[in-house]
């Protein structure tokens, strides 16, 4: 089944692009794109999905052709923007696929609103704490400083940095230009607002299903941020990913969805 993509308007008015597939009353999974992402950030992945899964990827605000507010980039207005997103059609017990920046706000996610988490997949995941050097110094080097328009040659480095095995052009210049449409202000107000979050001694209290994925070759998350995870989330599993890097559900998309069938099939059956 081919995907639909739609808008939803969100009680807060919040205007968020979505992709939608699958049968309507099949098992429920929503995908959180990544800083600069936008609903086609899985575009790799939806094909090799079943249609027994209702699946749903939207933009998340601040990215590509949502609606981009002035304020409201913490973890805690993503996660729910996530739930008004989920309200929107009455769904509960969903798989919550979250990448990078959206592995961040799938955990807050589950913390806030646990009736609604079925499970958890976390790929390419930070674990958001104080003192967050990498942040901290990506935030004062570079991210402090970003005006409009934000320069295309910055952009392209900070995907390159991100990718260690070779993917299509086309896609990389898809990520690109997605990229591109995320403002300077959203820039700074989501990574000063990162330096404010700390998940350290809440993850002790997800209870459901996670799965973590993580490229060993990941230059954005570290090995060390893995195992904090998979030692603070009760009964989590962590699946390590060879010579792959930060991107990868780009780079591994048939690894990804083998890998993401088995867990939500798991988390289902179980339930």
């Amino acid at each position: 089944m081919a995907p639909a993509y739609r808008t939803a308007m969100l009680p807060n008015r919040i205007k968020l692009p979505y992709v939608e597939q699958g049968d309507p009353d099949g098992k429920s999974v929503l995908f959180l794109h990544g800083f600069a992402g936008s609903c086609d950030s899985f575009d790799q992945i939806l094909p090799l999905l079943p249609d027994s899964f209702h699946v749903f990827v939207f933009t998340q605000r601040g990215h590509g052709d949502a609606s981009k507010p002035q304020k409201g980039y913490r973890l805690q207005d993503f996660a729910l923007d996530a739930k008004g997103f989920l309200d929107f059609f009455g769904l509960q017990d969903t798989v919550v696929v979250g990448h990078s920046m959206g592995a961040a706000v799938a955990i807050k996610f589950a913390l806030d609103y646990p009736d609604l988490t079925a499970g958890l997949v976390l790929a390419g995941s930070g674990l958001p704490k104080w003192g967050d050097r990498a942040v901290q110094n990506f935030w004062d080097s570079t991210v402090s400083r970003l005006e409009d328009p934000v320069d295309p040659s910055f952009v392209r480095n900070f995907i390159e940095n991100t990718i260690a095995r070779p993917i299509p052009s086309i896609v990389f210049e898809k990520i690109v230009r997605d990229s591109l449409k995320v403002p300077a202000h959203v820039w700074k107000e989501a990574f000063k607002n990162r330096l404010k979050e700390d998940f350290t001694n809440d993850i002790g209290r997800i209870q459901v299903p996670t799965l973590i994925i993580w490229g060993d070759r990941d230059t954005k998350t570290s090995r060390s941020e893995q195992e904090a995870l998979l030692t603070g989330i009760p009964g989590s599993q962590l699946l390590v990913y060879q010579g792959t890097g930060h991107e990868l559900h780009y780079e591994e998309p048939e690894h990804f969805a083998s890998d993401l069938v088995k867990f939500v099939e798991n988390v289902h059956g179980s339930r």
